[in-house]
Parts: structure tokens; C-alpha cells; sequence
């Protein structure tokens, strides 16, 4: 599993940061959470094909997250993309998308499926389901997590003990279920161990609110938005967007394993001063970085 901040600045890009992106890599999934100005372009210089993308999850639609959507369509259209790609985000989704194709090329338009989503688990399969949650941003605004299934895995030492050979019985040890070898009845609960899957969360704009805790509980990996230092908490209220001790308070009553802030405001260059801030507060924190990687 493998994470990677496309983008990291807020409303106006820098030299160094680009609008709003990040791509979860899962096997053969390939999630990409909002997608700002220039975000091709980025998938260009991390040497990754946006062809390969299989879902799109947008968290709002200011244009800092979302200006690269046109574009980036177009592309996979002209790229000839097989596949049938899914798009989720808050309410407005569909009206929005339609625009796209309304005001732009609609000759390399590919096979989509838009899906307008509130509170709760909106997509699951047999490895990992998604959710959502609604939050404070003065207008319709998402937070998501990834959540890895956990996973039973046979224990080979267990099997090496008892002679237990190679056989196509052992799938369903690995499915939780006893099966009898040689007369003899192995129980799951002693030749498997359970592997606990890991969350990942993604906080994009919004004020405080109780729902930034809820959905981030238990992450073993937490994306959170920290635009303003602390000191310019007045600003982030106005705003609807979290300071860095709001983000490291989040992390902490969320329990979360490990907090990267991203989302500066351009008036910072420096970003070892955000580090420097949360690290006070959430010791376990990290910066992102344009083209940075993340791997649990």
C-alpha cells in the first residue's frame, strides 16, 4: 500500500506545491483523492500513468481540488481508457461532471459512473471498503478513509509442527474454517493468525467538527489539512480550514497511529516550522511533500 501527496498546497499553488492531490495505491487499485490544476502533470514527474487510475474520490469542488478533472478526462479519453470509471463526491457531483463534458472535447469522452454519496460506507469488496464522512467547509465537503480487510493468514510454523502438508484443504483454514487432514481436526484458530488491515484516512478543508474525529478513528495513517499555523487560528475559523494544533488534536482523540499535515497556505515557504509546531502536540507527524510517498 503505498501513498502519494501529488499536491499539497491550498487555494494558490507555490514553486514547490501544487493544487490539491493524492493517489492510494492498493494491488491493482489505484485511488485518487481530489484532483487540482496540474495534477497530470504530477503524475507525469512521479512517473506513474493516470490510465491506471480506477476510482476517483473528490472531497469538494472549489477549484483548487478539482480544475485538474477536465483535463486529466480528456486524457484517459484520448488514451483510450478501457475501463469504466468510478467518481464519487458530495452532493452536486453529477451536475458538475456534466459541465465538464458540456464545455469541453466530448470526442475522447470514456465510460463513467458518478456516484453522489453523504455519511457512511459507500463501496466495499472482499479486501477493503470505503467511507465517508461530511464535514465544515460552508458547502458540501467529504472526508474519506480506506479501510483494509484483515486478512488470515496460515501459519506455517504451525503446519511444519504437525506435518501438515500442501493441500487444497488449507484455503479453507484461511477462509476461518476447521478442516479434518488425516483424520485429524485442525482448527483454524491454531494453524492461522489474523493480520489486522490498516486505515487510511484523507481530512481535506473544514472547520472543527465532531465528524474529523469520528471517520479518522483508529488510522494507522491520517491525511489531514493544517493551512495555518496555530497562530493564525482567527484566519482558519473564518476560513472554514484547521490549524496545525487542530489537525495533532484530531490525531490524538482519533487515536491515530501517524498524522501527515498537508494543505499550506502559500504565505509559508518553510515548511519545518508546521513540523516543529506538531510535534509539541502529536510527536508521530510528519509533512507532506509534492511527489513524497507513503508506504504502510
Amino acid at each position: 500500500m503505498e501513498i502519494t501527496t501529488l499536491g499539497t498546497s491550498s487555494m494558490v499553488p507555490t514553486a514547490n506545491r501544487n493544487h490539491s492531490a493524492t493517489l492510494l495505491s492498493y494491488k491493482n487499485e489505484k485511488i485518487l483523492i481530489d484532483c487540482g490544476e496540474g495534477t497530470q502533470r504530477q503524475f507525469r514527474k512521479a512517473r506513474i500513468s493516470p490510465v491506471k487510475i480506477t476510482k476517483i474520490l473528490i472531497t469538494h469542488w472549489h477549484g483548487d481540488h478539482v480544475l485538474g478533472l477536465p483535463g486529466l478526462m480528456l486524457t484517459l479519453g484520448h488514451s483510450d481508457y478501457k475501463k469504466t470509471l468510478d467518481i464519487y463526491g458530495p452532493k452536486g457531483t453529477k451536475k458538475f461532471m456534466s459541465y465538464i463534458y458540456k464545455f469541453f472535447d466530448t470526442r475522447s469522452k470514456i465510460d463513467y459512473k458518478v456516484h453522489e454519496i453523504e455519511n457512511g460506507m459507500f463501496f466495499e469488496n472482499n479486501e477493503f471498503k470505503l467511507e465517508a464522512a461530511e464535514l465544515d467547509h460552508g458547502e458540501a465537503c467529504l472526508a474519506y478513509s480506506f479501510i483494509e480487510k484483515d486478512k488470515r493468514k496460515i501459519d506455517k510454523k504451525y503446519l511444519e509442527k504437525h506435518k501438515i502438508k500442501a493441500n487444497p484443504k488449507l484455503k479453507l483454514l484461511q477462509e476461518g474454517k476447521n478442516i479434518i487432514y488425516k483424520d485429524k481436526k485442525i482448527l483454524a484458530s491454531k494453524a492461522t493468525f489474523v493480520v489486522p488491515g490498516k486505515k487510511i484516512t484523507f481530512i481535506p478543508d473544514t472547520g472543527i467538527c465532531k465528524n474529523t474525529i469520528k471517520i479518522a478513528k483508529n488510522s494507522d495513517l491520517l491525511f489531514c489539512e493544517s493551512t495555518f499555523l496555530t497562530e493564525l487560528q482567527e484566519k482558519a475559523r473564518e476560513t472554514h480550514h484547521l490549524t496545525v494544533k487542530d489537525a495533532t488534536n484530531i490525531a490524538k482523540k482519533s487515536k491515530s497511529k501517524r498524522l501527515v499535515l498537508t494543505h499550506f497556505s502559500q504565505r509559508y515557504n518553510d515548511l519545518k516550522v508546521f513540523e516543529k509546531e506538531a510535534k509539541q502536540h502529536f510527536k508521530n507527524t510528519e509533512i507532506a511533500e509534492d511527489l513524497k510517498k507513503f508506504k504502510l
